[in-house]
């Protein structure tokens, strides 16, 4: 038989001599650490002295404060709502009166005089069942930190390619205002990530003309709701110091589950010395004079 060492218990009885009689045949058969208290009160103080006890062992005949009262006592305070609890009694045997033991609360119900290996294999029951849980929530606490950790990569994993990716990121919420960059973008508009925060995205976006003004939030937002995503745009940022950056950019809306937009995610690359020769082509490099004279040479 298991000794179940570790475990904790408490025994409330008003008579010296059952208390002892308790501890007795328990220790005998168990290594497990064992309370007394000789009153409901008595008990109550315990549990505040010791949050560990596991299970308790109470006598429902005791003066001033009987097992009823104590048991439903103890199932108030969240501390000591779960500790299973063992009614011992000689005098309530009817049903009635161990129905009024579950109500408040008993896990259990053992009449006097006690049968030695009934309340051994009682209480061995009830180690068993916590000794299950607990393995149970350690197998679960591991699954959980496990979770965690992969997320934490994940999340890191993701953060560093958004924090060394070439292009500028901005993420925008439904109205336009900037929620969060990237390093690129803050070289790119020679601005901090506390300074693009907070800021609206016509802001930083020229728009060319007054059928454009609004577009952000206007006819550009229409056009995401309908497709979800603008690609490859020409258009310009405007940097802390005035320049005019040219861009192409990507914008791309992210729904919630009503299928509003939740967020706007903005791609844009630096088209610094980059020309178009036809309308329909890729960008390609501006070669400089130099290199078109070695070419020719």
């Amino acid at each position: 038989m298991s000794r179940y060492a570790g475990f904790k218990l408490l025994i409330v009885d008003d008579h010296a001599n059952n208390l002892f009689t308790l501890r007795t045949l328990i220790e005998t058969h168990m290594d497990v650490q064992v309370l007394e208290a000789i009153s409901g009160q008595d008990a109550i103080d315990l549990t505040h002295q010791h949050p560990d006890i596991d299970l308790i062992i109470l006598d429902v005949q005791m003066p001033e404060m009987d097992g009823f009262q104590t048991a439903s006592l103890l199932k108030l305070r969240k501390r000591t709502r779960d500790i299973p609890i063992i009614f011992l009694t000689a005098a309530f045997k009817s049903e009635e009166f161990q129905q009024r033991g579950f109500a408040v609360g008993a896990a259990d119900y053992l009449l006097k005089p006690i049968e030695d290996n009934q309340l051994i294999n009682k209480i061995s029951t009830y180690f068993r069942l916590i000794a299950k849980e607990r393995d149970l929530n350690r197998v679960l606490e591991h699954k959980v930190e496990e979770r965690t950790q992969e997320l934490a990569e994940a999340r890191q994993y993701l953060e560093n390619i958004v924090s060394h990716m070439g292009e500028a990121l901005l993420v925008l919420d439904p109205a336009g205002v900037i929620t969060l960059t990237n390093p690129a973008a803050s070289r790119m508009l020679d601005y901090s990530a506390e300074d693009l925060r907070g800021m609206s995205i016509g802001d930083v976006f020229e728009e060319e003309g007054d059928e454009q003004a609004g577009a952000f939030m206007g006819i550009w937002l229409e056009a995401l709701i309908r497709t979800g995503a603008l690609n490859k745009i020409e258009a310009r940022f405007i940097a802390r110091d005035g320049r005019r950056v040219p861009i192409l950019f990507s914008r791309t809306a992210i729904k919630d589950a009503e299928g509003d937009i939740s967020d706007i995610i903005c791609i844009a690359k630096d088209m610094t010395g980059y020309v178009r020769i036809e309308q329909d082509a890729d960008p390609i490099p501006q070669r400089t004079a130099h290199e078109a004279s070695q070419e020719n040479g």
